[in-house]
């Protein structure tokens, strides 16, 4: 999405370093395309995480490449939160274009040397279109707060904050317009998102320490 705000700080790459450290060796293992999806509540770091992720790979000549769930939403930024006050249980899984983010990794994996996907341009509220060559990157980093449940990954990596926790870093971004509504919205998304947990690998705590589940 272009016009993200990025605030990265120690505990992303404390956290990120962590997720390396489990995932390395199968990355090197694994003939073609590595998957990886970050998911999380809002304000919890996905995209910092990522953005770390994607570095730190770099740096082990390992070349990676960010997708963001938020370039799949239905609707763009602003006019989503329009419809999210409209009726409230707009807010969910059904705003997001799943199908086709999975459909695109899908693609990925097979060997397409180039996909074509959303571009969300936060400022201009509209969506429109990029093509992504695949050739020479290893590893896709797909960051968003629904992306456990994406079937075309090798590893999700779920972060065990709530909007509870995360409201400090939620007010850094200063992304969201705050009060009474976006409590309401980010309580129906912990409700859903919660959920994703169990089906996760590698869970980053909230101290940002990682556990591998299985």
């Amino acid at each position: 999405m272009i016009g993200d705000k990025l605030i990265v700080k120690e505990f992303h790459t404390k956290a990120a370093m962590g997720v390396l450290d489990i995932l390395m060796k199968t990355i090197k293992a694994k003939k073609g395309k590595f998957i990886i999806t970050i998911a999380g509540e809002s304000g919890s770091g996905k995209s910092e995480i990522a953005y770390e992720l994607s570095r730190l790979l770099k740096t082990q000549s390992i070349k990676s490449y960010i997708i963001q769930q938020d370039d799949y939403f239905v609707y763009p930024p602003k006019t989503n939160e329009k419809m999210r006050k409209i009726n409230i249980h707009n807010v969910g899984i059904g705003e997001v274009k799943l199908e086709l983010l999975d459909k695109n990794l899908e693609e990925i994996l097979q060997g397409s040397k180039k996909i074509h996907k959303p571009l969300v341009i936060f400022e201009e509220d509209r969506i429109t279109e990029e093509g992504v060559d695949t050739y020479g990157i290893d590893v896709f980093i797909v960051d968003g707060t629904y992306t456990t449940v994406l079937k075309n990954a090798d590893i999700h990596v779920f972060i065990d904050k709530t909007y509870r926790d995360t409201k400090k870093s939620r007010l850094e971004r200063a992304r969201e317009t705050q009060g009474d509504f976006l409590e309401k919205v980010l309580k129906t998304e912990h409700e859903i998102i919660s959920a994703h947990k169990s089906m996760a690998n590698i869970i980053i705590t909230r101290d940002y320490s990682v556990e591998k589940l299985h």
